[in-house]
């Protein structure tokens, strides 16, 4: 796989991977009722990721490539199903709620990580990182209190559940860190589609939506694929403070898109969720000064 050495040049590129990913509620707002066609959508977006990523491992590693699949072992599975619950949450989070509120939740992460590392992990959380951790938690609490209304609730608690379930992969690549983990993320796309073509067999559904629609959820896996080659491709150059920050353009940019009005979506955040979204990014920053202060890295490759 390409890496690049030089942060120069990583930066950028982490940052269009963060724009690229920050269409992604654009596209689904696009879309025709898509709360009416969740397991469609699952299904196909699942197919979609895990036949790109597998063409991507095929260019990359050559015909050999399946041979990954039989080193995920027991970090891979656990990590391919919390990544594939946090897809499948996704969409009913989105679907219910408003795009600020799903991105601002998924914005979380790496507080659900710093303390599922912990649990599971053993690794220590420092005073400052706790300190992160309860400012994001009052940003969450004033975002959930705002929801009053049933499916926008509902769509805050899929939100949060995509988030758990993102960190749930993130801990499994630790965990065991020669996982190869674009097979990893292929396997969540093999578990969704998987998964959502046994509800759909069950319930006597179609298979796919509207035209307009499998071509709208195809645009979005597609998005996601590429967003995550170039976050891999550039991540390892860059540190985990910086890294953090350029990330939050896939938030910053998923709430602007869908409220910007020349996309016809004019989608205005409450001021619970503007107040909540604060506190949320005040704590990411700290959060991201603090682990520049240890010098440590993150990457997904």
């Amino acid at each position: 796989m390409i890496e690049l050495k030089n942060e120069k040049i990583a930066i950028p590129v982490v940052l269009l991977a963060g724009i690229v990913w920050s269409f992604g509620p654009l596209i689904v707002r696009y879309m025709d009722n898509p709360h009416m066609i969740p397991w469609q959508y699952i299904f196909s977006r699942g197919l979609t990721i895990f036949i790109l990523l597998n063409l991507y491992l095929y260019f990359e590693e050559g015909i050999n490539f399946y041979k990954n699949y039989k080193k995920i072992g027991r970090s891979g599975i656990i990590g391919g199903t919390g990544l594939g619950i946090a897809m499948i949450s996704f969409i009913y989070s989105i679907t219910n709620t408003s795009a600020a509120i799903t991105l601002l939740c998924l914005a979380a992460m790496p507080f659900f990580t710093a303390i599922l590392a912990y649990l599971f992990l053993k690794e220590k959380i420092s005073l400052n990182v706790w300190i992160a951790i309860f400012v994001a938690s009052i940003g969450i609490i004033i975002m959930a209190i705002g929801n009053t209304e049933k499916n926008s609730f509902l769509g805050f608690i899929f939100g949060i559940t995509a988030s758990i379930g993102f960190s749930v992969f993130s801990v499994s690549l630790r965990w065991r860190k020669e996982t190869p983990k674009f097979t990893t993320v292929a396997v969540a796309g093999f578990i969704c589609f998987a998964f959502s073509a046994l509800i759909i067999m069950i319930t006597k559904q179609s298979f796919f939506s509207t035209s307009y629609n499998s071509s709208m959820i195809s645009l979005h896996g597609t998005v996601v694929c590429l967003g995550l080659i170039l976050y891999s491709i550039g991540s390892k150059a860059i540190p985990a403070a910086e890294l953090t920050l350029l990330s939050l353009t896939e938030v910053i940019g998923g709430i602007f898109w869908v409220w910007l009005p020349i996309f016809g979506i004019n989608e205005i955040p409450s001021t619970n969720t503007i107040v909540g979204g604060f506190f949320l990014f005040m704590s990411l920053v700290y959060y991201s000064l603090i682990m520049r202060w240890n010098k440590r890295y993150i990457a997904l490759n």
